[in-house]
């Protein structure tokens, strides 16, 4: 690993000077810029100065380049999330989050056939945003129809149900949160 980080700091130089180069800017165009000396600009180019986040962090804004990309950075990983449903009640939920307790975050799909309500109760608070589909959410005396768009939160310590209206299924985002965190939706003040 050490040999690759050297490999990596030793390819800076002549990357700054590559990039300064086909940019058609000066070492003292550069410095004005960055208020970065020339000599330590020069030294930096030829690899007599090693490169460092006080020299890097000016040339990457200088440039309008992410640092990554200045330095040449080796890719740190697939970005990809490997998310696994599991099913629940006739549901397919996606598990958003990956550490256990505290808020939680799920996908939820709904098929068209989860429409009889069967209300239960349990310790906690949930957010539910509806992406497509109508989805039907029965709250203690309540029987409300939710769509794409729409959102509702709840103690889940009232007998509780969602599912379809049977006509689709529902696609939906819920937040969990088991000791009765809430959401908070922060907006700016709209001028007047």
């Amino acid at each position: 690993m050490a040999n690759d980080d050297t490999a990596v700091l030793a390819s800076v130089g002549p990357r700054l000077r590559a990039l300064r180069k086909s940019r058609g800017i000066t070492l003292t165009a550069l410095a004005d810029t960055t208020g970065i000396s020339v000599s330590t600009l020069s030294r930096l180019e030829s690899g007599a100065r090693r490169p460092n986040l006080e020299l890097l962090l000016p040339l990457a804004r200088a440039y309008r380049i992410p640092l990554d990309e200045l330095v040449g950075a080796p890719p740190v990983g697939d970005p990809r999330v490997r998310l696994k449903p599991v099913r629940r009640h006739g549901a397919t939920i996606v598990p958003l989050t990956q550490s256990p307790g505290g808020l939680q975050a799920f996908k939820m799909v709904i098929p068209p056939t989860r429409r009889n309500p069967d209300p239960r109760t349990h310790e906690g608070y949930e957010w539910l945003y509806v992406l497509s589909g109508t989805l039907r959410l029965v709250l203690a005396e309540r029987d409300l129809l939710l769509r794409p768009g729409e959102a509702a939160e709840f103690d889940t310590r009232l007998p509780h149900w969602f599912g379809s209206t049977g006509e689709a299924a529902v696609e939906l985002l819920s937040l969990f949160g088991p000791q009765g965190e809430r959401v908070h939706v922060r907006a700016r003040p709209t001028g007047s």
